[in-house]
């Protein structure tokens, strides 16, 4: 499909607009970045990656019943997407302690947490994106009350699947991040779901194949986005 005027770009996407006013193009690029963009790198392919992986996981999230903007590829790097207002907030389920909350409670890492412990965050680059509750959330009437509800008990659904998704292909999924949008009436799941938005780790060895290895210079980024693909990809054959 044609793309046409360019809707919003991101740290490492971009989004189109297309000659239907209920779908766009959304561009992977193959920019990455950890803390707020302080640090930034280029790494050929990666867009690519993050592309399949998306359309793969969204795929088998739409079989499963959860309704998300995904449509078909549209490229190498890029996807059909349905429109959405996003709703400006990351939703983050944890099933294993890792990363911020670890700072902010003094936790140990790589503790379970059960139930899955879900978290919003305000998507405000200048407030470095904080934590906030139901409460902080209505008062800055960002989402409605009935919308959280929605969102936290989708955001369970979709951990439910991709750890079954995940663990077939023997990946532990650590934690992840999701955003929402509303298109009509209904909420779609939107964004993207990749090493970029999911802690990964090979089952049971706790070692990254997702961002962390860019955040923490721990190991070859494309080579672990690369494995997490190959790994679905087999899992998805054997099934």
């Amino acid at each position: 499909m044609e793309k046409r005027e360019l809707l919003h770009q991101g740290k490492v996407k971009s989004v189109w607009a297309t000659p239907d006013p209920g779908l766009c193009i959304i561009e992977f690029s193959d920019a990455i970045t950890a803390g707020d963009g302080a640090k930034k790198a280029v790494l050929p392919g990666k867009g690519a990656l993050l592309n399949k992986i998306s359309a793969l996981l969204f795929t088998r999230l739409a079989e499963a019943g959860i309704a998300n903007h995904f449509v078909a590829l549209a490229g190498s790097a890029a996807m059909l997407a349905r429109r959405a207002r996003l709703l400006p907030l990351e939703v983050v389920v944890r099933n294993r302690t890792a990363g911020s909350i670890c700072r902010r409670l003094g936790l140990e890492p790589n503790l379970e947490i059960v139930p899955p412990l879900v978290e919003f965050f305000w998507k405000n680059d200048r407030l470095h994106d904080p934590l906030l509750t139901r409460e902080h959330i209505a008062l800055l009437q960002l989402a409605t009350p009935q919308q959280c509800d929605a969102m936290a008990s989708r955001a369970l659904a979709v951990n439910r699947v991709l750890k079954e998704i995940f663990a077939a292909a023997g990946l532990d999924l650590v934690d992840f991040k999701l955003e929402f949008g509303v298109a009509g009436d209904e909420l779609l799941l939107i964004d993207e779901i990749s090493p970029d938005t999911c802690r990964l780790w090979r089952a049971g060895a706790a070692e990254s194949l997702d961002k962390d290895r860019f955040r923490n210079d721990s190991g070859d980024v494309l080579e672990g986005y690369r494995e997490v693909l190959k790994r679905l990809e087999e899992a998805q054959c054997r099934n």
